[in-house]
């Protein structure tokens, strides 16, 4: 790996690693210190709560008929995408894909975490306003949304200059 590429590796090792501690540490804050799952929900704000989910599906609750099988199918795919994330990680030339990387990577791992250890995904927080309401979601999964923007954002941005010099 040239130097550059060892620094982009470790800043997203860095930035998975930042991700997963948050996460693991607001649901370890949400299940025991504050004590979610008796309260149910609690409201922040006129437009945030924290609302208790054990999230047995994927992503906006999609593949929750699985069964027993959906949390082995889950963290076997979650971490197969690591692995190809940690792989291509070693490989970029480009500093904000290496945080995209290691934020998709957080998060799936972190999330994983939560399917070995529960069953399901501890999922708390909930967005809400004039009548609109987004899917109960974590730090995790904002980590994963976020590193999918940027990697999109820079691809694009990428073509559109390729294109100009084309």
């Amino acid at each position: 790996m040239a130097p550059r590429q060892q620094r982009h590796f470790l800043v997203g090792i860095i930035v998975l690693l930042l991700v997963l501690a948050a996460d693991q540490a607001s649901k370890w804050w949400i299940l025991y210190r504050f004590d979610l799952p008796a309260r149910g929900s609690v409201a922040l704000t006129p437009f945030l709560n924290f609302t208790m989910v054990w999230n047995h599906a994927v992503t906006f609750g999609m593949l929750g008929g699985l069964g027993k099988a959906g949390p082995v199918i889950f963290c076997t795919v979650a971490l197969l995408a690591v692995v190809a994330l940690l792989w291509q990680l070693t490989r970029t030339v480009k500093l904000s894909l290496a945080i995209a990387m290691g934020g998709i990577a957080g998060g799936a791992i972190g999330n994983v975490i939560d399917r070995l250890r529960f069953g399901a995904v501890v999922d708390f927080i909930h967005a809400h306003a004039f009548g609109w309401s987004w899917y109960v979601f974590n730090v995790a999964d904002s980590a994963i949304v976020c590193g999918v923007a940027l990697w999109l954002v820079d691809t694009l941005l990428a073509e559109r200059a390729d294109a100009r010099v084309h």
